[in-house]
């Protein structure tokens, strides 16, 4: 079992299946400590579980007369009459105490010491042996270099037998009993209160302590007012815990011993110390490296919508008690400490009303501005980052980045460190430019914007991989297909810096005179439109089903313009300065050339989709230098790259860029998919990262928060609300069969009451049998309210009742026969039923009629064996 998890979870280390019974857990606990001591492994999972899927155990006990008569286990108390089987699993996480506070995990308690030994042949297999309970309780000490009277109370063993109980008690009363100056020894058993779960016992045992030291409570043992008197309680400072018992602090650590004795004759009893003093988490020191102005993000996740709204409440419930708490502090504790689960939120906001609003809103069930949803699709393709093209530049892109996180400000100086020896002038100062500015104004320029957004781009991808988003797939719009080379690997940043700025230049200088149009129109139309301009128009981007670019001549692109604009289709012009991609940029295609043969094309770490006029591009094209020559003129397919994309089943699309340009056009071809841009015009450009991010976190992508929040190194876990689980009943129910009347030998009636019929000889009627209860007709009234409704017969009832032909104007004496009164269908009966005191009477109507009365049943007295006279 043990090597079967191990593989599942990759786990590393010894990988060890312990059986020694009901001790199994606490040997698995030694162990691991040994491990860590060791040197074996770092990280340790202890633990143990027990499923009864078979009688066997309840048998055998049964038979030596060990089980308790009604399944309590009085451990250590004067009725103590044998022990009561459960199930249950449990798990502990180790880790030497240095690692732990150097890693900032939160110490719940720590382990003093353990010690495991063997009976040995000693007096039968089932029976404990008190000399070895006491030689572990004695090593465990000395391991943990403690005095008995050091140890303030013991989680014992402790099953309830008349056999067991007392050898364990004696064991403690020898060793923990002894020179005791002050408060006894506390004795408990969590079997007591559970029953015991056999080989999970140990590590029940071990959480029920954590818990008592985090309280400074000692819960009572159940079942046991009275001390065994089996055990000399005088013999030693034992008291057994019938009450619970406050756990004060006396200035040194609290410390409990547990036990466990398996039915093996292997013995473990392992020593826990409170865990060392923390530093409060209200009043400690700054809780990271990121800016106290970034947004603060708080991401939740559940199995399910109402797990997720669980959450959020017992999240709510958690910060009324703590309002000291640092928002950005409960971020990192929520990021770096949940298992991220299929139904998502995050809650994003710069202050902390707009944070539990946003909460509250999720806690019932409403939308939120602060608000992210979504749920993480079971087969996900990963994330695809698209790189926006010319023409979505703007002065000032990336400016509130480049002063708010250092790994896009490292990046962007990177870029410009390669560009600016070509470009002769500070990229940062144009691209980085106030509005309105003569020196921003450069950016209209091709010859400036295309190395500014290739900046930008780059640095975009920087920061969102320093996040932990990676694609697993990049496209580009026309020269951003450049940056989506470089960050695949194709071309180094030198390279790339040196093509960016040589395609920048020259399609600055071509041929001027120049449009390009957006039509909305499919590309067979444009193309058949385009004919009556050959040589002075072509279709220079088919953007989407109903969405193609036309550049070339001025003139030209503003007169087919007008054709379109009278057919009732929306047309925009671009603004720029030059018909790109089209014939105007043949006179700088050979200069290009040149630049691009001296550069070196390597193979994509990271894939990279592109399209042209002959279909899918080849990993052997895209490092050819003739394919991104040939880059500047041909027309840029971003349809077919997004049908591509979507013929995979990718569903979640990343823009990098200053605008949403690409996003639409993605939404436009695959409604359903997740289209985010990074950034946007108009919005603080953290906040618009930060909801992005948010965004494809809750559509399925893993997101590292760290960048945001700071790491947190150093600092311990928070004591975060546990899972708000959803109880589900997950036993079947299985109808109860109705009673066979033709299996007992009886005439059924096929009446939905009376079940059987029995002709009775003397008195010319019939006798009726049934069993009436909720289980088989749950219309009837379970409360009595007039005289004319009454509760239902009891289960399992006899009723008997005569029967009376169906017109109420009938008596029974106008009946000749039972054979005639049986000749009439069953819906055309009526029905007497008498009480013995023979003062209760009513009809009772068969259910089937149109309009039936609710009935009023009464016993008959069974000595009256005559049917009563005078009905109505």
């Amino acid at each position: 079992m043990s090597g079967r998890i191990a593989y599942t979870f990759g786990l590393e280390g010894p990988a060890v299946t312990v059986d020694t019974a009901c001790s199994s857990s606490l040997v698995a606990l030694h162990l691991a400590a040994q491990a860590l001591r060791s040197g074996e492994c770092t990280l340790a999972l202890a633990g143990g579980a027990t499923v009864m899927a078979r009688p066997n155990t309840f048998v055998e006990f049964s038979r030596q007369r060990g089980l308790s008569a009604d399944g309590r286990c009085r451990a250590f108390g004067s009725g103590a009459d044998g022990t009561g089987w459960s199930e249950g699993v449990g798990l502990l996480l180790v880790e030497r105490l240095s690692d732990a506070r150097r890693l900032g995990h939160r110490v719940l308690a720590v382990v003093r010491g353990s010690a495991v030994n063997q009976d040995g042949a000693s007096n039968g297999l089932t029976a404990p042996n008190g000399p070895s309970q006491e030689r572990v309780i004695r090593q465990a000490l000395s391991v943990a270099g403690l005095r008995a009277d050091e140890v303030d109370a013991v989680e014992a063993h402790g099953t309830g037998t008349r056999l067991g109980d007392p050898i364990e008690a004696q064991a403690l009363l020898a060793t923990y009993g002894q020179d005791r100056a002050g408060e006894p020894l506390w004795l408990g058993s969590l079997k007591s209160n559970i029953g015991h779960s056999q080989a999970a016992a140990g590590v029940g045992g071990i959480i029920k302590m954590i818990q008592a030291m985090h309280h400074g409570s000692l819960p009572r043992t159940l079942h046991a007012e009275e001390p065994s008197p089996l055990v000399d309680w005088s013999s030693g400072a034992v008291s057994l815990l019938s009450d619970a018992v406050e756990w004060p602090e006396t200035g040194r650590p609290r410390r409990a011993g547990v036990s466990s004795f398996g039915i093996s004759g292997t013995n473990a009893h392992v020593i826990l110390e409170q865990a060392p003093a923390e530093a409060t988490e209200e009043t400690d020191g700054p809780v990271g490296t990121a800016p106290d102005e970034l947004p603060v993000v708080w991401p939740l996740s559940a199995h399910s919508t109402e797990g997720l709204r669980g959450q959020a409440a017992r999240l709510l419930t958690y910060l009324s008690r703590r309002p000291g708490l640092p928002a950005r502090r409960l971020g990192q504790g929520l990021t770096t400490s949940r298992a991220t689960l299929a139904q998502r939120a995050v809650i994003t906001a710069t202050d902390r009303e707009g944070l539990l609003g946003g909460l509250a809103a999720l806690a019932r069930g409403e939308d939120a501005s602060a608000l992210t949803t979504g749920e993480a699709p079971a087969d996900d393709q990963g994330s695809v980052f698209l790189f926006t093209g010319q023409g979505s530049q703007r002065v000032g892109m990336g400016r509130e980045l480049y002063a708010s996180f250092p790994v896009f400000a490292a990046a962007f100086d990177a870029v410009a460190a390669e560009l600016e020896p070509l470009l002769g002038r500070s990229l940062g100062e144009v691209v980085f430019a106030s509005e309105g500015d003569a020196v921003g104004g450069l950016l209209d320029g091709t010859g400036w914007a295309q190395p500014g957004l290739f900046a930008v781009e780059v640095a975009l991808f920087r920061l969102v991989e320093s996040f932990g988003v990676v694609p697993v797939a990049v496209a580009g719009h026309s020269v951003g297909e450049l940056a989506a080379a470089h960050v695949a690997g194709v071309l180094s940043l030198s390279d790339a810096a040196r093509l960016v700025a040589a395609r920048g230049r020259l399609m600055q200088a071509a041929r001027a005179g120049g449009a390009m149009v957006a039509v909305e129109a499919t590309e067979d139309e444009v193309l058949e439109e385009l004919r009556q301009w050959t040589g002075r128009l072509t279709v220079a981007a088919v953007n989407g089903p109903r969405s193609v670019v036309v550049s070339g001549d001025a003139d030209a692109a503003e007169a087919l313009a007008d054709q379109w604009r009278d057919r009732g289709r929306r047309v925009r012009r671009l603004r720029v300065s030059h018909a790109f991609h089209s014939p105007h940029m043949d006179g700088v295609l050979a200069e290009f050339s040149l630049v691009a043969a001296g550069v070196e094309f390597r193979e994509p770490r990271v894939e990279l989709v592109a399209f042209d006029g002959g279909g899918r591009v080849s990993v052997e094209r895209l490092r050819s230098p003739e394919y991104w020559v040939r880059h500047v003129r041909e027309a840029v397919r971003f349809l077919d790259v997004v049908e591509e994309f979507r013929g995979r089943g990718v569903s979640r699309f990343v823009e990098l860029g200053p605008e949403g340009v690409l996003s639409a056009m993605v939404r436009e071809v695959v409604p359903q998919a997740v289209a985010v841009p990074v950034l946007r015009r108009g919005r603080g450009e953290a906040g618009a990262l930060v909801e992005a991010l948010a965004r494809v976190q809750v559509a399925g992508e893993k997101v590292d928060w760290s960048p945001l929040l700071g790491d947190g190194a150093g600092r311990p876990d928070l004591d975060l609300p546990t899972y708000a689980f959803q109880r589900r009943r997950h036993w079947l129910d299985v109808p109860r069969p109705a009673a066979d009347a033709k299996a007992l030998g009886l005439e059924t009636t096929g009446h939905p009451l009376l079940g059987a019929a029995v002709e009775l000889p003397d008195e010319k009627g019939l006798l009726f049998t049934s069993s009436l209860s909720l289980a088989t007709h749950p219309g009837w009234p379970t409360t009595t309210s007039s005289a004319t409704s009454s509760s239902p017969p009891p289960r399992s009832s006899n009723w008997r009742c005569w029967q009376v032909p169906g017109s109420a104007r009938t008596p029974w004496r106008n009946c000749s026969s039972a054979r005639r009164c049986r000749s009439r269908p069953p819906e055309a009966w009526r029905y007497r039923c008498r009480s013995a005191d023979r003062t209760r009477r009513a009809g009772v109507p068969c259910p089937s009629t149109p309009a039936p009365r609710t009935p009023h049943w009464a016993p008959l007295d069974p000595s009256r064996r005559r049917h009563p006279r005078g009905f109505p």
